[in-house]
Parts: C-alpha cells; structure tokens; sequence
C-alpha cells in the first residue's frame, strides 16, 4: 500500500450512552478508491463524518495526511462531501452551484469560469452551465454535486450513498463513471453505502462494519472468496451454510465432513479463527457449484441432488437444489450459454464441487 492519506487510531464515538464507533483503526492509501459498508445503524456514515470534521472524535485520533486533525474543522480540512441528497440549489444554474465553493477565493470571473469549465468537462457535462438545476436529471443532478466538491481540489472526497436515489440501470452506469473518475483525477475516494455488489464492483479495499466496528477490512476477491466470519460471510453476497464435522487437524491440512456434501480435506487458510464458539459449518457460493449434464463429468468432486426451486434471469438461471440428507436446499448458478437446458424443478441431478471452494467457520 502507498502511503496512508487517512489513518484512524483506535476512533470512539459516543451520541450520549450509544457506543457508535467502537475503536476503529485503519489506514486509507493514497489515491485509493475505499468503501465503508455495512447494514444500516452499523456507524458507516458517522465514521465518514467523523472524517470530515462534522462529528467530533469522543477518542482515539484521525490524521489526514499525517496531521492530527483535532480541532480541525470542517471547512479546514482537505476533504469534501458528496451528500445522499446531493443538496443541489435549484435557483441557482449548474454553473452557479459548481461554482458556489469558490465565491470566498478571490478569483477573477475568467478563472472561475474557467475552473468551473474545467470540473464540469471532467464529470461530462461540458456546456451544461448555463442549465437551470431545477431542469436536471437524477444523473445530471448527481455529477453537478461531484463537480462542485471536486473543483475545491480535495485530498479526499467523501461520498455518502451517493447513487442510492438513482434507478438500478443509472445507478450501474454512474458506478463505472465514478471508477473512471477516481483514476483520472487520482485523489482518495472513500464511499458509504449499503449494497454489497456496488462496494465489490467500485472498491480497491472495502471495510465491512457491523456494530460500530470493522469486522474485516481487505480487497473485494479476499472479502469474497475468504470471509473471515460467517456474519461477513452471510452479508457479502449469497453464500450456502452446510453443518459440517471437524474430524482431524495435521499441519495446515484439516479433514472435515460436510452434510450432503462427504469428506474433503480443505487448507487452514479455509478456516478462519474467531468464530465465537459456533457450531461448525462451511460456506460455498453458489457459482462454485456446477450442475452436470449428461455425459458430462466432474473435475474435481460430485453430489445427488434434486431441483426444488428455478429462478430465471436471462444470463443467469439460479437454482435451489436439495443435496442428500439435507434439511435446507443449497443455491447454484447456471450461465445460461446456447443449447444448455434450462432444469424444471423436481429434476434428479449431479452437482460437481469442489474442497477449494469451501470455507469452514467454527
């Protein structure tokens, strides 16, 4: 990682007797594109804000680019937010409000105009300033906020679910838009939200919080693939929980047994510690199961199974299938590619897997 352009240490928040960050310690790179996520009520936003400088630390310090920023308020601080709401002024023109940042710099009007040029080209709305605000899209509406705190220069922006009132086609090309925007003006992103596919899809490195505190903090394939809870694991995504057996453990190999699934023997780094005491089970996602067409043979393992549910998605046909001496059905995914036979429920099958894809929580 690059040198770090936010560091939180140990960071308490406290509104009265409610515990909203619970000692936070993290490191944000340079130049990196980072997302705070979590359910609601987890302290996402109040962290972003603690950063920003609109909540007070109750203790612990955050540093922006190696300075204690105790004391520091808002206004004074190299950051700046993106708001949910966005907070557009509608009496004002969309160069009006880009510009709105710059009034107190004591800049002639030809460079703020030109400032106010150069912003809106970046998030693609060159010769949009002379728009009315109040005649925006949602779209538009979004990349006007953008504009305005990226015209201030920041070390850092902050973005508080700012593509949460956006329709799921627009929100998913905004996404792509956001990305492309980081890298080109390369300062730190740091992103709030609460959808677990729009963090994995725009992040560098997500935090996961849940209860004021960071259950786990890394890159969205590690977060994915190798959950170090089943908390994280259940949140992140659709993951399948299997009761399993520990049978024995010898060096870093762990042999296990798996409900529906028989023995396999699984790495340590498949197992993460920390748990809590729980009942052993194992977590696999659902496209790492493969349903075999006749003639068709497993690479690595196989099971019976039997369709109890078909779910179609045009690219993609999910289904819940029930494996041998189960009580719950377990959920697979099927690119739907030409000539592959879409399975009415009640279908006896075989399912390939494979121990690689297991991950063992205990």
């Amino acid at each position: 990682m690059t040198r770090p352009i936010i560091q939180l240490q140990d960071v308490q928040k406290y509104f009265g007797d409610y515990h909203a960050l619970r000692g936070i310690n993290a490191e944000i790179a340079e130049g990196e594109f980072f997302s705070l996520l979590g359910p609601s009520g987890c302290g996402k936003t109040t962290l972003l804000r603690v950063i920003a400088g609109f909540e007070d630390v109750s203790a612990g310090r955050v540093l922006i680019d190696g300075k204690p920023m105790e004391g520091v308020p808002a206004n004074r601080r190299p950051t700046n937010m993106v708001f949910q709401s966005y907070a557009i002024f509608p009496h004002l023109s969309v160069a009006g409000n880009v510009g709105f940042g710059l009034r107190r710099a004591g800049l002639t009007a030809d460079e703020m105009g030109r400032r106010v040029d150069e912003a809106l080209e970046m998030v693609g709305l060159a010769g949009f300033g002379r728009r009315a605000a109040h005649a925006l899209s949602g779209g538009q509406r979004q990349r006007v906020a953008l504009a305005r705190a990226l015209i201030l220069k920041p070390r850092v922006l902050l973005l508080d679910e700012p593509l949460s009132a956006l329709d799921k086609k627009l929100r998913e090309q905004m996404q792509v838009e956001l990305i492309k925007l980081q890298r080109q003006v390369g300062i730190t992103f740091i992103l709030v939200t609460h959808d677990q596919e729009e963090a994995l899809v725009m992040s560098d490195r997500i935090a996961v919080m849940f209860d004021g505190e960071i259950a786990q903090m890394d890159d969205p394939e590690i977060l994915y693939r190798r959950p170090k809870s089943r908390r994280v694991a259940d949140f992140i995504g659709v993951m399948n929980f299997l009761p399993a057996e520990v049978l024995s453990e010898t060096g870093d190999r762990i042999e296990i047994e798996v409900a529906g699934l028989g023995r396999a023997e699984i790495s340590a780094d498949q197992a993460p510690r920390g748990g809590g005491g729980q009942a052993p089970s194992v977590g696999f996602r659902p496209e790492t199961l493969t349903i075999l067409y006749e003639g068709q043979q497993a690479n690595h393992r196989e099971a019976r199974a039997v369709v109890e549910e078909v779910v179609y998605y045009g690219d993609m046909t999910y289904y819940d299938v029930r494996l041998q001496g189960t009580e719950k059905p377990v959920r697979l995914s099927m690119r739907n590619v030409f000539g592959r036979e879409v399975l009415p429920i009640g279908t006896e099958t075989r399912i390939a897997w494979s121990p690689g894809a297991l991950v063992l929580f205990r």
